[in-house]
């Protein structure tokens, strides 16, 4: 048997093996083929790879381009070839390979994250072991706590070898405290004070809030995105040539603090020349002149740029263009220091809608949501179109989430598919609890209620409510599509019973039973009436000390009434979703008249209105204001005292007890009045550190309200002025029913006023 030699790491050592009149000498013909020394990898693997077959001559030529192939394979640390007699033996060592991975230290980062990245550069378990991704691995991991401004992190790591071959790397990982902004510098600013450019970043020097916002912490991305906020900032005001020159990161020996130091250079301030526009307009030119708002001789600036661009777009897009492509085209005057711009659109194809699809409604039917749609399918796409219909489907109540996505059909240059992916709420239950709310105590309550019926959109709800204020029978029904365009019909049966006194009202109780049937006609894509009729039998009962209120109007009109209410509606409603919207609002007129026929004849009317305005990504401001006004007409004399309104309370102006507001008694015990005046603003915010912040919401407000009686039947000397109050408050939509919290405090108490900082309500669920 003679040796064809042994080859090692280094290929170019093949070539010294031996002479060439030996190796030419040695070729034979391979009549089989043995792989020795496989632990994990299969020899068919090896066969895979192995450039030489069963029946071909081998050579030197041939054994090192088997040898090379191999090495390059990355699965061997040793290879070398054999030859027994026609047979050529395989000999491989194979490299180690991870078998487990861990972590110690790591407390601000988790593992599973800490994995991925070492996944992003091919180390893993299962992968084969090399020391130089090892190195590399080690670098990456201290580049992952550099972002975070984690500078005096150090990582290092164990090899251990296991069984078959495999060794277990265990990192650990000494992470260290984020560095702290010392010092920001500005420098090359003429035009704006370096405070002014300062109060653009997120990042900051500490100040008291720093505990709360880590604003003083350094990170790269923070800084990028403050470099970005400033870049904007120029090009905004006319600094079309602003650039930053330097960005510099100094840390002191202990690698806890940070000095950072912006150098930039403005460049002139350039403003405004012609305006024009250019290419194809399936649009009339009039049409689309009206969408540009840059008005020669002002600043320039790119974000009214870019708002120009996508308004055309848009409004091409309701065409069906939906590919349009605006290209703002600027010709610098340098002499004059303005910016000629011309708008070049290219509608490209009309594009139609080949089909639209849901995603994620395990529960609603496609029939449900499909009928919410205004882009319909094989018409031209709008984009105002497929925007309505995706907020229609979040006005429902059932998702939590609605996203939409207009991929291109494959082979096709006009057409679209519309893709509606959810993620649904639960909409209906079966549930018996208790709860708590400081005006009616322990609540004992069972419910059957379903929102979605089935993944109709029927609503459904049969409920059992008990407490010291209030008891409650209800059976409700609503179909939201009577009629296929939109005419909803629903119906209640009810039977109540309200003790005034535990609610802070007058010594009386109402037991109240009866029912409605209702309907809502839709008027435009906003607009709703909505009418109704009913029935209802109301018996008073007075308690130990009743108010005058209530013993005259027991005199005129006894205790016991059959009143036959009609209710008309008008809803105007531009919010773009039901649960916590940040855009548009709600207008609400109601109006119910008693109508001659039963014992009682009044009416109440009220107006309505929210409007939301979303100041950032994450801040909403939204305002509310209400009044409401009833009387008595005919023969009864003035509004029923158990009509009356009332103000006070977390649903109303918090920071003064529920109900409490307003004219008082003869036992100087609050009556409420026929007449209500309402405002709040509130500030709308995530609340920090909450994973779901699709559920839970904060806020600061500021809250204005009261009640009159218009005709003087009480004693008003304690009611006087509008009550104002502000405070902090949260809502949550948790799987146990909605939990709501306010801390308020009176602005403006008077003498006599119930006051109430803390006031809550919440239910659980058994």
């Amino acid at each position: 048997m003679t040796s064809l030699g042994r080859v090692f790491l280094a290929p170019f050592l093949i070539a010294l093996w031996v002479s060439p009149a030996a190796r030419a000498a040695e070729s034979f013909v391979v009549r089989d083929i043995r792989v020795d020394g496989l632990q994990r990898i299969s020899a068919g693997t090896v066969f895979n790879y192995l450039p030489v077959k069963v029946g071909e001559t081998f050579d030197d030529a041939r054994s090192a381009e088997a040898v090379r192939a191999l090495f390059k394979t990355g699965f061997f640390q040793d290879v070398s070839l054999l030859r027994e007699g026609q047979l050529l033996v395989v000999n491989v060592v194979e490299r180690p390979a991870v078998g487990e991975i861990s972590f110690s230290g790591n407390k601000n980062l988790e593992t599973d994250k800490l994995k991925d990245s070492l996944k992003q550069v091919g180390f893993a378990e299962g992968r084969i072991f090399d020391q130089a991704i090892l190195d590399r691995v080690q670098q990456d991991l201290r580049e992952l706590y550099f972002s975070q401004g984690r500078y005096a992190v150090k990582v290092e790591s164990t090899v251990t070898p296991l069984e078959r071959n495999r060794v277990g790397v265990n990192f650990d990982i000494t992470e260290g405290d984020v560095a702290r902004i010392k010092q920001i510098r500005v420098v090359g600013n003429q035009s704006f004070s370096e405070d002014t450019l300062l109060d653009l970043f997120q990042l900051s020097t500490p100040t008291w809030s720093s505990w709360f916002t880590k604003n003083d912490q350094y990170s790269k991305q923070k800084l990028s995105g403050d470099l970005e906020a400033l870049r904007s900032f120029y090009l905004d005001r006319g600094f079309i040539n602003f650039n930053i020159d330097s960005t510099q990161v100094s840390l002191t020996p202990d690698k806890k603090d940070v000095f950072l130091t912006v150098n930039l250079s403005e460049g002139d301030r350039y403003r405004i020349g012609d305006v024009k526009l250019a290419g194809e307009l399936p649009v009339a030119a009039d049409e689309l002149s009206k969408l540009v708002q840059i008005r020669q001789g002002a600043e320039f600036s790119r974000k009214q740029v870019t708002e120009t661009s996508t308004k055309i777009a848009e409004r091409l897009g309701d065409e069906g263009y939906a590919f349009a492509n605006i290209n703002a085209i600027p010709e610098i005057q340098e002499k004059t220091k303005t910016v000629n711009l011309t708008f070049f659109v290219d509608p490209g194809k009309r594009v139609y809608v080949r089909r639209i699809a849901f995603k994620g409604n395990a529960r609603t039917s496609d029939e449900v949501m499909r009928r919410e749609m205004r882009q319909m399918e094989s018409a031209p796409i709008s984009t105002s179109k497929v925007k309505r219909s995706q907020q229609r489907l979040e006005r429902l109540g059932f998702f939590e989430e609605v996203d939409v996505e207009t991929p291109a059909v494959a082979g096709t240059t006009d057409e679209v598919d519309v893709n509606f992916s959810v993620k649904e709420r639960p909409s209906g239950n079966l549930m018996a609890g208790i709860g708590y709310a400081q005006t009616q105590g322990l609540i004992f309550n069972a419910s059957i209620s379903q929102e979605n019926f089935l993944g109709t959109g029927k609503r459904v709800q049969l409920i059992f409510n008990n407490s010291k204020v209030l008891q409650t029978y209800l059976f409700s029904y609503t179909n939201p599509y009577w009629t296929a365009d939109g005419v909803s019909r629903g119906f209640d049966l009810y039977k109540r019973k309200v003790d005034a006194e535990d609610a802070n009202i007058s010594d009386y109780t109402a037991d109240r039973y009866g029912g409605n049937v209702h309907f809502g006609i839709p008027l435009t894509e906003h607009d709703t009436i909505n009418l109704g009729v009913g029935g209802e039998r109301i018996k008073i009962k007075t308690g130990t000390y009743p108010s005058n209120v209530v013993q005259d109007f027991l005199e005129d009109e006894g205790d016991e009434y059959t009143v036959v209410p009609v209710t008309l509606g008008y809803a105007h409603d531009t919010r773009n979703r039901a649960i916590f919207p940040d855009e548009g609002g709600i207008t609400r007129v109601s109006g119910e008249v008693d109508i001659p026929g039963g014992d009682l004849s009044y009416y109440k009317v009220t107006l309505r209105q929210e409007w939301y305005q979303a100041l950032t990504e994450r801040f909403t401001f939204h305002l509310t204001g209400e009044t409401a006004y009833g009387d008595g007409f005919g023969g009864t004399n003035g509004l029923p005292f158990f009509e009356y309104f009332y103000a006070g309370g977390i649903r109303s102006v918090r920071g003064f007890r529920d109900n409490t507001l307003g004219p008082r008694d003869n036992y100087d015990d609050p009556t409420g009045g026929n007449f209500r005046a309402y405002a709040s603003a509130e500030l709308l915010m995530p609340m920090p550190f909450a994973k779901d912040s699709k559920s839970v919401r904060l806020s600061t407000f500021v809250d204005a309200g009261n009640v009159w009686i218009t005709d003087d039947q009480v004693r008003t000397s304690d009611e006087g002025p509008i009550r104002y109050s502000a405070g902090v408050a949260t809502s949550w939509y948790s799987p146990l029913g909605p939990i709501s919290v306010s801390f308020a405090w009176p602005l403006n108490k008077q003498s006599g006023d119930d006051t109430q900082v803390f006031q809550f309500t919440l239910g659980a669920m058994f």
